[in-house]
């Protein structure tokens, strides 16, 4: 059964300020500030307010329509959408809807040319707070989060699985990381509406889908959900639902609106923005290196394997990290080490390298000693570990937890195993290559790690000649 899905992504930028006002981003704050004490007159909608554009979000958004290979509008407008929810005091959102500031672009994703329909800027709703959770009797509103300016880009429909739309988020997610416009680990959000339909049934829209991670489980769910009413020949009637991550579901919130009944209209008290080529141009001037040109330029530079550099490239720390330790150490070992290992260890803990506390000095002098066989690798990778947990430098963790290599009468060792496990020496006679692995590790376990995986292989394939 085909699918199609089309993707709306919602990005909280990290300016300084608000989109139409000067009070702060809460998105940079280092701690969530009490509801409604980063909020003025004009983030509550009072009458006679007036909004005033923020030059810094119009550059991002040129920055990253640029990223994203569209087309810049020459002039620009905002609108007013209308929207009768206690989210959006004034009753209307502004937003770009006529005329956005970029269109007509593309991205490559998994070897996969993905449209880029739009890019627009608009306000960030108010956050509503539910008493009892969804159905419950009070709703709070904190308007902290009222006018936090964001992107929306709004691709084609192009996906044809979950999988295709969860690896565009994730190198999305990469682009804007390295253009500066955003930070997942802030508490900068990006979340996502998905458009799907399977064939034989209408579109569905699937909103308050958060980052990447849950964007592959709504969707599979949704697909899952739609076939099924069509095999038993039931209608898929068009609504938008939500995505409830706590249930892995989505629940119907509404019919789906049609965009006229939004009641689009220009925004009278904000003035048309005309994007000269003077900006077009200092934007281009400005552009880092993206994702895909470091991917290129690393396996080219320093020969990395085509899958290390794009996991060292995912994201921007560790890309900066390797560069680093590069200068140091053998670039294919740092590479190795930084997508294998320590990318395992931080993801296990649900870290990125600049949260994790360790310093890059630290994963220096640890694979300058593994390179010049002081340590064994696998005690190479509990120190990793032991350094995340423990904010230690490798020195003191090797001390502590006994994890240097020992001086050691390696052939006594692998004798004593050997002796031990007869069978396992037997098969390995017979061509049971499975059974070597097995004596290394025996080996290894009786070393506590403090022999070097490959001498030990030697030996035993010496000692059993």
């Amino acid at each position: 059964m085909k699918v199609k899905i089309g993707l709306e992504s919602h990005i909280q930028l990290n300016t300084k300020s608000k989109i139409f006002c000067g009070c702060a981003n809460p998105v940079n704050m280092k701690e969530e500030p009490e509801p409604n004490t980063v909020a003025c007159d004009t983030c509550l909608g009072l009458p006679g307010t007036k909004p005033r554009a923020n030059k810094a979000v119009v550059e991002m958004a040129l920055k990253v329509a640029l990223a994203l290979n569209c087309r810049m509008a020459k002039e620009t407008y905002f609108s007013r959408k209308t929207y009768f929810y206690p989210d959006m005091n004034k009753n209307f959102q502004i937003t770009q809807y006529e005329i956005p500031i970029a269109e007509k672009g593309s991205m490559e994703s998994a070897g996969k040319k993905i449209g880029i329909r739009r890019v627009h800027m608009e306000e960030d709703p108010a956050k509503l707070v539910h008493i009892g959770g969804l159905g419950g009797k009070h709703v709070l509103v904190d308007y902290n989060r009222a006018g936090i300016p964001l992107i929306e880009i709004v691709t084609e429909p192009d996906f044809t699985s979950p999988e295709e739309a969860r690896l565009y988020l994730q190198k999305l997610e990469s682009i804007l990381e390295y253009l500066g416009v955003y930070d997942s680990a802030s508490s900068a959000v990006m979340k996502s509406d998905a458009n799907i339909s399977l064939e034989g049934g209408m579109r569905i829209e699937v909103k308050n889908i958060t980052g990447t991670k849950d964007i592959e489980r709504a969707l599979k769910f949704e697909i899952m959900r739609q076939g099924n009413l069509i095999k038993r020949g039931m209608e898929v009637k068009r609504e938008t639902r939500m995505w409830n991550p706590d249930l892995g579901a989505t629940q119907s919130m509404r019919g789906k609106e049609e965009e006229a009944e939004y009641g689009y209209i220009f925004e009278s008290d904000l003035t048309m923005l005309e994007i000269s080529t003077g900006m077009v141009s200092a934007a281009k001037k400005s552009l880092p290196e993206l994702p895909d040109q470091r991917f290129r330029r690393f396996v080219k530079q320093y020969e990395l394997p085509e899958k290390v550099a794009e996991s060292v490239i995912s994201e921007l720390d560790l890309a900066e990290l390797f560069e680093q330790i590069a200068k140091r150490v053998s670039p294919k070992l740092a590479g190795t080490w930084i997508s294998g290992y320590l990318k395992k260890t931080l993801n296990w803990h649900n870290l990125r390298f600049r949260e994790s506390g360790l310093r890059k000095e630290w994963v220096i002098s640890l694979l300058k000693m593994f390179e010049s066989g002081r340590i064994t690798d696998r005690n190479a990778e509990m120190v990793i570990r032991y350094m995340v947990e423990e904010k230690r430098p490798p020195e003191k963790i090797i001390k502590k937890h006994s994890l240097g290599k020992a001086a050691l009468d390696l052939d006594a060792v692998v004798k004593k195993v050997l002796e031990k496990n007869k069978k396992a020496a037997e098969d390995y006679r017979k061509g049971e290559k499975k059974a070597l692995h097995f004596l290394v590790g025996q080996c290894m376990k009786e070393t506590r790690g403090q022999a070097d995986a490959n001498e030990i292989k030697k030996s035993i394939l010496r000692l059993l000649k």
